[in-house]
């Protein structure tokens, strides 16, 4: 796992997806979003892979930004094009897919674990938190 740092774009995997993001067509983007949440909530009670968890992880870290109190996206690794307007609708989908993140059985929750991962799993909450209107 390529990861540097706690935040939603500090691993190879949001980086790249992020690319994933700039390629979509104006007006599509917010599809992409929606397919890594369903991606991960999808799952259901099976083993969630940590590469969808991450993507899941950055799709709603771009969702919350357009949320009141969110943080914006300033990161390098992130999307270069504007998103443009979310539906209001991906928010409840970006807190299913973080509530399935950190619930076992998760690979990426299991990682975090295993290296002390309080901290990421506190900016997780924070992010859902934002999400859900908190």
């Amino acid at each position: 796992m390529g990861t540097w740092d706690i935040g939603p774009f500090d691993n190879d995997t949001a980086a790249d997806f992020s690319y994933r993001v700039d390629e979509a067509a104006e007006g599509k983007k917010a599809e992409v979003l929606r397919a890594a949440f369903r991606e991960v909530t999808g799952t259901g009670e099976e083993y969630l892979d940590a590469d969808f968890s991450m993507e899941a992880i950055a799709s709603a870290a771009l969702v919350a930004a357009q949320c009141p109190g969110g943080e914006p996206v300033t990161t390098s690794y992130g999307p270069k094009e504007p998103l443009g307007v979310l539906p209001e609708e991906l928010r409840a989908e970006a807190v299913a897919a973080l509530d399935r993140v950190l619930a076992e059985p998760s690979e990426l929750l299991e990682l975090w674990e295993e290296s002390d991962g309080e901290e990421w799993k506190a900016g997780v909450r924070k992010l859902r938190g934002t999400l859900a209107g908190a």
